[in-house]
């Protein structure tokens, strides 16, 4: 446990070198147990910011389990990726007026007048959480994106839905990492570029086709690192988390 001393230290609070460079870590909280997630998140305590919880968790706990999480003081990235006419993605934003949430992801393929009305519905929220447009999930190649009809290569369509969802209000995109580059080339410095895909050395891909280190997506100009499974399957979820945030800062002087 010595060797994890120097990193319990520079994690005591959750103002870290790695939130001054602009990117921070985001634990996907993808199980199925509320008891046994709750429990996790009270095992990783101060060396994390941020939980994302996903379709799963939300379907079978509610907003509830939203504040939960919150009283723990985790900030909330809720990842339901929604996808519908303008009117009901509207209206699905408005019943988050009550709940603890900061980010919000929708899919972009939804155009762009979905994406506008989303961002007005956003707009008269107290809470206003950040609206996040999906580009092209992970798990999704240039094979797999022939298969559903869309002519690729993956970084010109994820460039063309970007620069969309961009204009049309959203404050950032979920994006590939092997994507950063070109996409801080064409839209700057501002928009948020939150990055599944994020593989620590000797992990396992598991589904992911598009992956990187965290290292690497810092210094590519990701915002957020989304991790689940490195952290979530560790015999030690929080010193899991713990290297994966010194990795990040450690990028700063490299």
């Amino acid at each position: 446990m010595d060797e994890y001393c120097g990193l319990c230290i520079k994690m005591k609070t959750k103002t870290v070198q790695a939130n001054r460079a602009g990117c921070d870590l985001i634990l996907a909280l993808d199980m199925e147990d509320k008891a046994d997630a709750l429990a996790l998140l009270d095992k990783i305590d101060n060396g994390l910011n941020w939980v994302k919880v996903g379709l799963q968790m939300f379907i079978r706990w509610g907003p509830k389990f939203l504040n939960e999480v919150a009283s723990r003081n985790y900030r909330i990235f809720l990842d339901l990726k929604l996808h519908d006419i303008p009117n009901t993605v509207a209206s699905a934003i408005g019943s988050l007026a009550d709940c603890p949430v900061e980010m919000l992801t929708l899919h972009a393929s939804g155009g762009p007048e979905m994406l506008a009305v989303a961002k007005k519905a956003r707009d008269k929220l107290s809470n206003k959480p950040k609206i996040i447009a999906v580009t092209i999930l992970t798990s999704i190649n240039n094979a797999i994106l022939g298969e559903i009809g869309l002519q690729g290569p993956i970084s010109k369509r994820v460039c063309a839905m970007g620069e969309m969802a961009v204009k049309s209000g959203a404050d950032g995109l979920v994006c590939s990492p092997l994507e950063l580059n070109i996409l801080r080339e064409s839209l700057g410095k501002n928009p948020l570029l939150i990055t599944p895909g994020i593989r620590p050395s000797k992990c396992k891909m598991d589904d992911q086709k598009r992956v990187m280190n965290p290292t690497d997506a810092a210094k590519s100009g990701s915002s957020f690192i989304v991790v689940g499974r490195p952290i979530l399957n560790a015999m030690n979820p929080h010193e899991a988390t713990l290297r994966i945030r010194e990795e990040l800062a450690q990028s700063l002087n490299e």
